[in-house]
């Protein structure tokens, strides 16, 4: 895959998010897709994605703004950073209660990429700073 190959398939994965359209997003993975959490565990697979949209769905309105992205030149590897503009709509498991709380937030996305889809999504964010602010 080439470079530009390569960040027209991120702009689309990433065009998807903020359009709410998880199926366009999945459509961007391959099937055995590796998921690496920020602060927590490496999920595989299509399926455990889709559960985690549905999670994410539940508990969070987020919208990303400032995306930049960029490519390995044998389009490989890839990477974005952005900026993350949320509101904590239920309460998510093991962190505080949700009221509604809205945050601003940078973040940050690396990428495999093999046969033209993504093999491997890692994302980082600082969660002490989300937690600051929808603790405030």
């Amino acid at each position: 895959m080439s470079q530009i190959a390569a960040l027209a398939l991120l702009d689309r994965y990433y065009t998807a998010f903020n359009a709410g359209d998880w199926e366009g997003m999945l459509a961007c993975l391959s099937d055995d897709v590796a998921h690496d959490i920020n602060q927590g565990a490496r999920q595989v697979g299509k399926d455990a994605f889709r559960s985690f949209l549905a999670h994410m769905e539940r508990c969070y309105a987020e919208q990303l703004h400032d995306l930049v992205l960029m490519a390995s030149a044998d389009g490989t590897r890839a990477s974005a950073e952005f900026v993350v503009h949320g509101q904590y709509l239920n309460t998510d498991a093991g962190l505080p209660e949700a009221t509604g709380q809205r945050y601003v937030l940078p973040a940050g996305a690396f990428f495999a990429i093999e046969n033209g889809l993504i093999a491997r999504v890692t994302v980082y964010y600082n969660l002490a700073d989300w937690e600051a602010q929808v603790i405030g």
